[in-house]
Order: structure tokens, then sequence, then C-alpha cells
């Protein structure tokens, strides 16, 4: 027993010392040979604009040596946020928030970036509990290319612990699955969950058909950065989920849209018509018009595709108050919104009598996440696979219907809501739409 258990100490020690090499390599690759900052020095600046959180500036400026200055991104309801950036050696960019609610510290995080090829890589972020505290923090770990691969959670001590969750893995090897091919337009999915690579769509030699437009490269894996590279968001495999189980013989195109530029819609849509979409399936939208003017021209070129588009999930009229693009009210958009399970409109789901076309229920719908664990979900969303799930399973019993018949199709499906006070969408509510019968 005595061997055993000096055995596993020192498996536990070689584990630790490989997880160190792994973090030195990961700041040696990203900074090219530079000295990175350890992360020793980061806590204790995070910690010194913590425990003063009223005037940080100044003993950050005797920590660093050099004067910063702090920004008030925001304040209401007795909740103020200071924020405090500035540049380190080496290129390097330090950004610190402070969260104080009613004269009290709730969180203060630090988040440390570098560049490299002229713009900042996001590189490490920490955060304290109430006391100042450091309670934990997050690394990204990048290939020789620059590349984001892995996410690492780090212990109180910022040591990495056993949790890894990648950015961006190999699409697994398969075959084309065949079937009705819809595309899915979204944050991309988890192509290496099981269920979702049998449905893949492959060329001849096997590889993946979709794309992602987000960092222009062939793998859509499910990561949407835009709030925070370390607390990334994982929307699209949820919704896959859905489609792939409620039409499980479709043939899925996957595609991570194009956040950073939406003047790249045109290639998104050209690209799932030269592969065969015939439905493509977008739970997106917006305030600002502006960023869908060029998916609107690109829609109305592609009249052989039907549009399955989210109405959102403001609580809102979006007759008077527009969401983009469900409401540009193109001919081959289907705009579908959320009921609850008796015909009326779910509680926070965007609604219009002339910009929506129809509801379906979507609430507590049973989804896969990103990690492969099942759960519930909610929201106009998860009416759109439901909608594209139900018009690729009417597409496969008549393969010769044009994007115009499809609709029809499914517009002859709905009957009346129970709306109360009046009708909120175009046609009706479809109680099932898992029965295309």
């Amino acid at each position: 027993m005595r061997r055993l258990n000096n055995f596993t100490h020192l498996n536990d020690l070689m584990k630790l010392l490989f997880s160190a090499a792994v973090l030195l390599l990961t700041f040696t690759c990203l900074s090219h040979g530079a000295q990175a900052l350890e992360r020793g020095k980061l806590a204790g600046m995070l910690q010194a604009a913590c425990r003063s959180p009223e005037a940080p500036t100044r003993e950050l400026t005797k920590l660093i040596g050099q004067t910063v200055t702090v920004v008030e991104p925001g304040s209401g309801a007795g909740l103020a946020q200071r924020q405090i950036s500035f540049s380190v050696e080496e290129g390097g960019e330090v950004s610190i928030l402070l969260s104080v609610s009613n004269g009290q510290l709730r969180r203060a995080s630090l988040s440390y970036a570098q560049r490299h090829g002229g713009r900042p890589h996001p590189v490490l972020s920490i955060r304290t509990d109430p006391s100042c505290d450091i309670a934990s923090g997050r690394l990204i770990e990048f290939d020789a290319a620059g590349r984001a691969q892995w996410l690492v959670h780090l212990d109180e001590t910022l040591a990495p612990t056993d949790r890894r969750e990648p950015l961006n893995p190999a699409v697994p090897n398969g075959a084309d699955p065949g079937g009705v091919t819809v595309a899915q337009i979204d944050s991309g999915v988890n192509y290496t969950l099981p269920a979702i690579t049998a449905r893949l769509a492959r060329s001849r030699e096997g590889k993946l058909v979709g794309y992602d437009f987000w960092d222009m490269d062939e793998r859509p894996f499910d990561v949407d950065a835009a709030r925070s590279p370390f607390f990334p968001l994982h929307h699209g495999t949820l919704v896959a989920s859905v489609l792939v189980r409620e039409a499980p013989e479709l043939r899925l195109i996957p595609y991570r849209y194009p956040r950073p530029d939406m003047s790249r819609m045109p290639q998104v849509l050209e690209h799932a018509a030269a592969n065969g979409a015939k439905i493509v399936a977008m739970p997106l939208g917006s305030n600002a018009e502006s960023q869908w003017t060029a998916f609107k021209q690109a829609a109305a070129k592609h009249a052989d595709i039907l549009f399955v588009v989210s109405a959102g999930n403001n609580g809102r009229n979006i007759d008077e108050q527009p969401v983009y693009p469900a409401s540009f009210g193109l001919e081959n958009v289907l705009v579908v919104t959320s009921s609850t399970i008796s015909g009326r409109l779910a509680p926070g789901s965007n609604w219009g009598a002339n910009s929506v076309d129809l509801m379906v229920p979507a609430e507590r719908v049973e989804v896969t996440d990103h990690r492969g664990a099942r759960g519930h979900a909610s929201g106009s969303s998860y009416a759109v696979p439901r909608v594209a799930a139900l018009a690729a399973r009417l597409l496969a019993q008549n393969p010769k219907w044009s994007a115009p018949e499809l609709k029809a199709a499914i517009q002859k499906l709905t009957g009346p809501s129970f709306e109360r006070s009046g009708p909120k969408v175009r046609w009706g509510w479809i109680p099932n739409p898992a029965d295309d019968g």
C-alpha cells in the first residue's frame, strides 16, 4: 500500500510538472520568445486594485511604476463599474474591472492579452472573491500558429486544473449521411458529439462541408466569444440537437456566423446554395438593421432557399420595434416564435401580427449542450429548429417542392392560436411541429 501511495504522489507530481511545462510553452508560443508576465504579478495587480476600489489608480501606480487611468463604463441602480486599462512590458495589455454595489465591492476581475500579428490575443483571466482573495482563473492555450485551442480552468493558486474545454478541435472522420440538406447559421456546433457527427454533410473525400465564417477556417466549432473569450457562449449545439432529433434523416451543414464582419453573409449563403441547402435555420437577430443589409440582399437572390428565422426574445411587438432579419418581410423567410403548449405566446418571446408568421411550442425543449449533457431550453431560438425540421421532413416527402410551395405547406398546418387579446402572429400556431401529418 505504501508503494501504491508513493506511486500515486509521483504521478500527481509528474502531472503538475507537465501542466507547468504546457503553461510555459503556451506563453512562449504566444509571445514568440518574448518574456510574458508572471501570473503572480498579474494577480498582485488585481489585488492592489481590489483592495482600494475607490482609488485603484494610486495603488496600481505604485505597483507598476506608471500612471493608469480609470474609465467608468456604466452605473445605475446602486451598481458602479470601474475599468482600468493599461499596457505593460512586451506588448501586453491589462484590463481590470471592479464591480461595486451600494458601496460594497462585489467582484474584481483582470484580463491579460498579448499583442501578436498586430492585435491583442486574450491569454489569461483572473477573478477575486469579495475579500480580494484570488478565486479562480482561466487560461487560453494557443497552437504555434496563434490559434486558440484550449480553455484551461485554473484554481485559486492559478495552477491548471483538470478542466479543459476545446476551442477548435479537429473534425472527426465520417461519411456523408445523405438526406435533405439543411444549413444552420449560428455560433457553430460541437461536431465531435456522435449525434451531430453522424448527420454532418461531407464531400466525396469525407471532408466537412460546413465553414467557420467568424475565424475563416474549416472548423465551425461552437464558440461565441463576443461577450468574453474566457466565458464563451455555446448556442449552436443546443439548436442543432433539436434539429437532428426531429429530422433524423437530414444532412446538416453547420456555419459559424461572421460576427466580426457581417458583410460576409452573402458568402455564407453562396456556400450553402452551392452545397445543396434548400432550408437554412437561422436562430439569429439583432436590433441593428445595418448588420443585416448584406444578408437581405443575398437572401432575396436565393429565392429557392427557405430561411427559418427567429423572431427574438425581447418580449416586444416587432411590427413596432423591428428585429432583423425577421422584420425585413422577405418572401422566402419564415419568421417563427415560441408558444406555450396551450397555444399562447410564451413569456418573453417576440410577436408581430405582420412580421411573425407562426408560433410553435418551444418552452423547455429537450436539448443537448456543447458538453453532451442533456437539459432544457426555451425561446424563439428553439422554435427555429422545430420548424426547420418540419420543413426538412416535408421536403423529403416532396423533393420537387420550391421554397414557396414548402412555405405554403407549412402554413396549411397552422391553426388559430388561443390569445385573449387577438392574434399575435400572421397564421397561428402548430401544436406539434414534430407531426407533419
